[in-house]
């Protein structure tokens, strides 16, 4: 029996004149990947600096139906919405939340003209893609240089349909953190106009991903790229912007859920135990405003199915980080069987579909649902 899923968490190659229209100066300074001869390291260019960072091997994908679909290092449908949505379809996945790929370094810009110019042509293709395929849920992209500029983009980008605010996880060096008053009217906008904020998790910007080196270094960086949305959680609920703003709702994406429980005891334990040196005020404690407005997704944890069914946190959901290879992509229903078939249909269902169906009602459920709903 096929499970059918949304994905809180999937990824699109931005194509390659997406940035034509712009003049020469602004365009040749957005962010752009230069592979090496040899495909072991790619050089990341943003707006004047540089970076590099390795290149996994290549490896080949069974897809659902046994063909062979992938000899690289990324699904086939990564710039083919075509194809894409064919492999969605044998996988079992209907709605994706899509994040950028290129487009993660655009927080790196620190010229507010330039972002301001090059966000308004990412959000009009974002549009144009979402509004000829409802299972899109393509995120607006906004500044985080200047305050009058992101709520100008917010309210544009509404207005061209789209449903989600992507920010990155933590405001650039210089520029007020995000719980300073400064970023108040962005709140304010998300709220009225309905925007899902959504973090892509990530090392906080400016920071080399590379954050530790020597035995054990490759893995401790994909831990330490998942702190950067759990603080972006813990910081909403602790300075009461989730809390004065009760319609507005936050995913982080591919930092695992079970950090929420966690996180919620221990905010909790300084809000309760320590007032003495925590002024901050708030209606209810931080572990009922991360189970109301907070939600994240995972891909393989058992533990975050534990998050919903033992520990009763309901805002997590599943992604399947497409097209990148240490997504599910070829093993979607193996993956999908392992974490629900010993479950209850009520928290398969939350899990796979209504977590995700709370934040984006409009694309509905799958054609073909062949899972109990719950």
């Amino acid at each position: 029996m096929k499970l059918w899923a949304n994905s809180g968490d999937s990824h699109y190659n931005e194509p390659p004149d997406l940035y034509a229209a712009l003049p020469q100066e602004l365009r040749d300074r957005m962010p752009r990947s230069v592979k090496s001869e040899d495909g072991s390291y790619e050089t990341i260019y943003v707006d004047g600096t540089s970076f590099e960072r390795p290149m996994p091997r290549i490896g080949i994908v069974k897809g659902a139906k046994g063909r062979t679909l992938m000899e690289a290092l990324q699904a086939p449908g990564a710039s083919d919405w075509t194809v894409r949505r064919q492999d969605l379809d044998d996988e079992g996945i209907w709605a994706e939340v899509i994040y950028a790929s290129v487009g993660f370094w655009n927080s790196m810009i620190t010229d507010p003209a330039l972002i301001r110019e090059a966000l308004k042509v990412v959000n009009d293709w974002s549009a144009d893609v979402q509004n000829q395929n409802i299972r899109h849920v393509m995120p607006a992209q906004v500044s985080s240089l200047d305050i009058d500029d992101a709520v100008a983009e917010v309210e544009r980008a509404a207005g061209l349909g789209l449903k989600a605010l992507g920010l990155p996880p933590g405001s650039p060096k210089g520029v007020p953190d995000f719980n300073r008053d400064y970023w108040t009217p962005l709140w304010d906008v998300a709220e009225e106009t309905g925007m899902v904020l959504t973090v892509h998790t990530g090392p906080p910007v400016g920071e080399d991903p590379v954050h530790h080196h020597g035995p054990g270094a490759g893995t401790m960086n994909y831990l330490y790229a998942c702190y950067g949305g759990m603080e972006m959680g813990a910081m909403m609920a602790a300075s009461g912007i989730l809390d004065k703003r009760p319609g507005l709702k936050l995913l982080i994406s591919e930092a695992g859920a079970s950090w929420m429980p966690f996180i919620g005891d221990r905010l909790d334990e300084a809000f309760r135990q320590h007032s003495e040196f925590v002024r901050d005020e708030l209606t209810k404690m931080p572990s009922e405003i991360m189970k109301e407005q907070v939600y994240a997704s995972f891909q393989h944890d058992p533990t975050a199915v534990l998050t919903v069914s033992a520990m009763g946190y309901p805002n997590v959901m599943w992604g399947s980080d497409y097209p990148h290879i240490e997504g599910t992509f070829g093993h979607t229903q193996k993956t999908l069987h392992e974490l629900f078939d010993d479950q209850t249909p009520e928290v398969s269902y939350r899990i796979r579909q209504g977590a995700f169906l709370e934040l984006f009602p409009h694309v509905g459920p799958p054609p073909l649902e062949s899972a109990d709903a719950g």
